[in-house]
């Protein structure tokens, strides 16, 4: 069984997120959309018709999603290449793609554990784990997420713990609300696990091995930051964010387009 892909591939999907998923006009999504319903801007080829100007024309919501290649794998894996043009399964179709964006999400922290700080306790569980990404729909409508969420969680905080060690002076930061505060100096191994760092301006701040898993960073100030070993960062993070060329991002992870050059 080959592992899946963990980035989106737009081209090889039946545009998805663009039907099944919810959308909000206050959320930067130009218009309020229920899930099931194509998107307005969903070509019958399920490209964009706005892809090059989604900011400009008031959707940024679509600029920060990224499914983690689950897209692809439920078009192309799940369903065998059956787009939901061809089949009246619009709801089941949906709950599926919220598992499999989850299970892959989890194997992409998986794949930094791997890399970070390797523990032979993670190999059973990213193989449990990728053989459901391979299964039935049926199959994946039964999985005990939040079972999985808890294991992998523990896996995840031990990697934390080991990498971050290293800076015994670090403050934990879990779930705090900094939103819009003003974090610079010596942050080194800082945990802000869950963390609101909405409009938080990162500026100048040292953020070696930072623990980033699940923090709101949307609109954070990290222009010039060097975030090249923060764990657990992931590409939606890195989208929501306010960065520029300055800002260094660890391996595997993009500028986005609209980050000023």
């Amino acid at each position: 069984m080959a592992s899946p892909e963990l980035s989106s591939d737009c081209s090889r999907c039946f545009g998805l997120c663009c039907v099944l998923l919810p959308f909000a006009a206050s959320s930067g999504f130009g218009v309020d959309k229920p899930s099931g319903t194509p998107c307005l801007n969903l070509l019958p080829d399920d490209r964009c018709g706005i892809h090059d100007t989604l900011r400009q024309d008031g959707w940024p919501g679509c600029t920060v999603f990224e499914c983690f290649g689950a897209g692809q794998q439920v078009s192309q894996v799940t369903y065998a290449g059956v787009s939901w043009r061809e089949q009246d399964n619009l709801g089941e179709m949906a709950a599926v793609l919220s598992v499999m964006r989850q299970l892959h999400e989890m194997l992409v922290h998986l794949d930094e554990v791997d890399r970070r700080s390797p523990d032979p306790a993670a190999g059973p569980v990213r193989k449990e784990i990728e053989l459901l990404t391979a299964a039935e729909p049926e199959p994946l409508l039964l999985v005990d997420v939040d079972d999985l969420h808890v294991r992998v969680g523990e896996l995840l905080a031990d990697a934390s713990d080991r990498v971050r060690r290293r800076w015994p002076a670090a403050a934990d930061r879990t779930r705090a609300d900094l939103a819009g505060r003003r974090l610079s100096g010596d942050l080194r191994g800082w945990t802000f696990r869950g963390a609101l760092l909405i409009g938080a301006d990162l500026r100048g701040a040292e953020l070696d091995d930072v623990d980033l898993l699940g923090a709101d960073v949307r609109d954070a100030d990290v222009r010039g930051c060097d975030l090249s070993s923060a764990l657990f960062l992931t590409q939606p993070q890195v989208n929501a964010a306010r960065g520029d060329v300055g800002t260094a991002l660890p391996a595997g992870l993009s500028r986005p387009g609209h980050w000023p050059a």
